[in-house]
């Protein structure tokens, strides 16, 4: 609806006119953290309320996925804690091993030195160093967007009590013989030069080359297809299927391998698809997963061919080149001796990345310490299933229990420095001893430590409760944990999130890590695109949030949030809520200039007009709706009821109605002022957890009391008035329909019509001069003339449009309009009757056409109304 900018002479101080949300918000956060309001007391009697942070990187920086996460986190929290919790949303930073170690690799190599001419000890003092001078930023940029964790126990995860955590499970593990060492396949980047997680693998399609390949000679010959020619330098077998007639003759005779001199088994394996390619196979159990577990299979023997920095270590021509150099030489050489049979160029196929150097992985069969997953991944499937933890939204428990109940042992060591180094001691004899945190290692001559540390995922993986103090029994253990909910996306629902239900049922006597398991999506562009730099649509948040406020960015993002579903997010969905915020600091202060309060009582029912019962009775439905939403975590629907309500219900309706009681003042003035002052109150209440700062603002301005942050959250009070519901929606259909008929005149909003209004029921009869005024209806005088009537919701709206438009051009230009409608039927109709066209057109073609036909009937049946409407001339 149309605001009247009519505003009574009075002036409000302590509101500006115009909200400037970089003028408010710093100054607020740290109101709020001096006051401590966002502080955990573990001795408080109040009932807990648990979330953590998924800890971002300490190289990271704010980017629009953390937006997104830490608004949810933070409307939660906010909510829970003005409902009475003692609300702990626990901060922290992850060490994040590879990418910390290159960041300082790189500080090193502008200064022409590597971490090895430092030592690992002093390389591992000056990561410390850069931490400390330029690791975290992103705190800095949570206090923007008003995350309101408890910075006090902020933690990291290799400080002293997360790395006496780390050692302590460790050492359970290996006691219980859960953590063994073999070596098996991993990821493995020749750049950063050590195992890396599925996680921290890229998958994109690059250009590449099939070479079809002819193994053996004579009868005794297979072909098999390969993007890695190279490892065929490491092939110990070729596999068939055992059903595959093809090759039944072949089974268990050898054939010749190219270019090496040997002679490699044919083996039969169900893992081969007969159907694919030739259905046969190479096997390389040093350099490829699925070959590493046929070879197992088989008792094939793993001949390692590349180095660690992907270098071919084979005796022969290509010993010493670069993996890729080696590829096209070896092609070469079997082109030369006539084993290719095809070559396909470029092969467009699926390689894996490492997600820091971009460097292509290379799988390794390598000595490395793992996890015995097995019965923990059991654990973390039952906790789900018998229903101690819920996975929302409910469809994505698939998902979890495909990859739980499948999951491989887990490869926790990485070859670098930075990082938990595993609490692991080998003695000159062959000794392995594994010391916990209270024990002495042992010295003596010979006697050294695994020089490996642990993957990341470890230490974050103790997350939810080596931050209570874990392992020791600390009152914040007691009080906190388990956690009541954690919100993450699904993208890393298999790696994180499983990790934390594993170590936490089995550290902590099977009580699982929390008890609902949010997920969210991830954030996109307004076109659905993922966001990236490569791209050319990545956003930096920071930006937007200083041009349009942090509330802006927030309400975008939790009005975008659907469980489990991916946030398409553009400026200028931001740029409207930032024009939400400051509609409601607008609306606010009007109200403040008319007498808007939360003084005393609120008064009977019976001294309320229908307005102010209506606008109540919607108020508590609203509550009611949101706390449901809250409940299900739908930030979507949630934010969406809180908008409509604002700004339809309130502004455009609620306080348009109540205008003409506000500018003729009196007790039903007084009445008015103390719904709108409670409208006000709760609205802001509802929307503060969304929409932190300009809330605060607002409602500190409005009711004189300390802070929303710490106020109570709103009850639905159980008032329902449906007689004023009806009563008002009646007054919404009058004025509403004469509002399209005054548009489809090309009246202007504001333009002033003479009118009769006739009102035939005895509801609509208190509302005529509201309706007068928020129709710019003047009272019909003695030479009006009725030129249209429109009878709408029990009343009757009569209008002399005469002197207000010009009739002849008007029924000119809407016969045009009628007459184009009409031919655009015609050509429709046209089309729908041919036969011919119809078997011959794409359905899609049809629909269009069929679309084209509803619109134009309807145009015919909008315009046709028009013109019966006009004055005669």
């Amino acid at each position: 609806m149309t605001e009247n900018t009519q505003q009574t002479p009075a002036s409000n101080p302590e509101l500006p006119t115009q909200y400037a949300p970089a003028e408010v918000e710093g100054k607020l956060y740290e109101r709020w953290v001096e006051r401590g309001y966002f502080e955990a007391d573990a001795t408080s009697d109040k009932p807990p309320f648990t979330v953590v942070i998924p800890p971002p990187n300490v190289t990271g920086s704010l980017h629009l996925g953390h937006a997104f996460e830490h608004t949810l986190i933070d409307a939660l929290t906010r909510r829970k804690r003005m409902q009475g919790y003692e609300t702990l949303w626990q901060p922290g930073m992850d060490h994040a091993g590879i990418a910390t170690q290159n960041v300082v690799e790189r500080e090193l190599a502008k200064e022409g030195k590597s971490r090895h001419d430092l030592g690992r000890e002093a390389f591992i003092d000056r990561v410390w160093q850069w931490k400390g001078e330029s690791g975290g930023q992103i705190s800095g940029q949570m206090k923007r967007l008003g995350d309101g964790v408890a910075w006090s126990r902020e933690r990291f995860t290799m400080d002293e009590g997360l790395s006496q955590a780390v050692q302590t499970i460790f050492k359970k593990l290996y006691d219980d013989e859960l953590i063994y060492r073999a070596e098996r396949i991993i990821n493995w980047c020749p750049r950063c030069l050590t195992a890396i997680s599925d996680i921290e693998v890229e998958y994109q399609d690059d250009d590449g080359e099939l070479v079809s390949i002819r193994y053996g000679e004579g009868e005794d010959t297979i072909v098999v297809a390969t993007t890695r020619a190279e490892t065929m330098l490491g092939d110990t077998a070729v596999a068939v299927h055992p059903e595959d007639d093809r090759y039944k003759h072949l089974v268990g005779k050898e054939i010749e391998l190219p270019l090496t001199g040997r002679r490699i088994p044919v083996v039969a394996d169900e893992h081969v698809d007969p159907e694919f390619g030739t259905g046969a196979v190479k096997v390389t159990p040093a350099h490829d997963p699925n070959d590493f577990e046929i070879g197992q299979r088989h008792g094939l023997p793993s001949l390692a061919v590349m180095d660690e920095h992907a270098i071919i270590t084979a005796h022969g021509p290509f010993q010493g080149l670069d993996r890729l150099e080696a590829r096209s030489a070896i092609v070469g050489a079997l082109r030369a001796e006539g084993r290719i049979v095809a070559e396909k160029r470029p092969y467009v196929h699926s390689v894996g990345h490492c997600s820091r150097c971009k460097t292509t992985i290379e799988p390794r069969l390598s000595m490395q310490w793992w996890v015995k997953v097995g019965p923990l991944a059991e654990a973390a499937g039952d906790a789900v299933r018998d229903g101690r933890v819920k996975i929302h939204p409910q469809e994505m428990e698939k998902r979890y229990f495909d990859w739980v109940d499948n999951l491989h042992d887990w490869c926790i060591s990485r070859q670098l420095w930075w990082g938990h180094r595993i609490p692991v001691w080998y003695g000159p004899d062959g000794e392995t001893v594994c010391v916990g945190p209270d024990e002495q290692p042992p010295s003596g001559e010979g006697w050294t430590q695994e020089t490996d540390v642990l993957d990341t995922w470890f230490s974050s993986g103790l997350w939810p409760f080596s931050t209570l103090g874990w392992p020791e029994q600390t009152e914040s253990l007691a009080k906190f944990y388990p956690n009541s909910v954690l919100v993450t996306g699904y993208d890393i629902l298999f790696f994180w999130v499983a990790r934390m239900m594993m170590f936490g049922l089995y550290a902590m006597d099977g009580t699982p890590p929390f008890h609902t398991i949010a997920l969210h999506g991830m954030v996109r562009d307004q076109f659905g695109k993922k966001m990236s730099k490569s791209f050319g649509n990545a956003v930096n948040p920071l930006d937007w949030m200083d041009k349009y406020g942090s509330d802006a960015l927030r309400f975008t993002l939790a009005r975008g949030a659907n469980p489990g579903v991916d946030v398409p997010i553009g400026e200028d969905w931001v740029q409207g809520s930032r024009n939400f915020a400051n509609k409601i600091w607008n609306a606010t202060r009007f109200a403040l200039m008319n007498g808007a309060t939360i003084e005393g009582e609120l008064p009977d029912p019976s001294q309320m007009s229908a307005t102010d019962r209506w606008i109540l009775s919607k108020l508590n439905k609203t509550v009611a709706e949101v706390d449901a939403f809250y409940d299900d975590f739908q930030f979507s629907k949630l934010s969406e009821a809180l908008f409509h309500f604002a700004w339809d219900e309130v502004f455009d309706w609620y306080v348009e109605l109540s205008k003409t009681t506000f500018f003729a003042g009196g007790e039903q003035a007084e009445v008015s002022g103390r719904v709108l002052g409670e409208v006000l109150d709760v609205m802001l209440r509802l929307l503060h957890p969304v929409v932190p700062f300009v809330t605060e603002t607002l409602w500190t301005t409005l009711t004189g009391r300390e802070s929303v942050v710490v106020a109570e959250w709103p009850k639905d009070s159980g008032f329902r008035d449906e007689a004023a519901e009806q009563e008002i929606e009646l007054v919404q259909q009058v004025v509403t329909e004469v509002r399209r008929f005054r548009s489809d005149q090309g009246l202007q909003p504001g333009q002033k019509v003479p009118a009769e209004i006739t009102l035939t029921g005895t509801a609509l009869t208190p509302h005529e001069a509201a309706i007068r005024q928020l129709l710019r209806l003047q009272p019909a005088g003695e030479d009006f003339h009725a030129t249209a009537s429109l009878p709408v919701a029990g009343a009757t709206v009569a209008l002399d449009l005469s002197g207000t438009i010009d009739v002849a051009a008007e029924r000119k230009r809407l016969t045009k309009d009628l007459g184009a409608a009409e031919k655009e039927k015609a050509q429709a109709n046209a089309k729908l009757g041919n036969e011919a066209f119809l078997a011959k057109a794409p359905d899609n073609v049809v629909d269009k056409i069929r679309t084209r036909l509803t619109k134009a009937d309807a145009d015919i049946a909008r315009i046709t109304a028009q013109l019966a409407n006009l004055p005669q001339s």
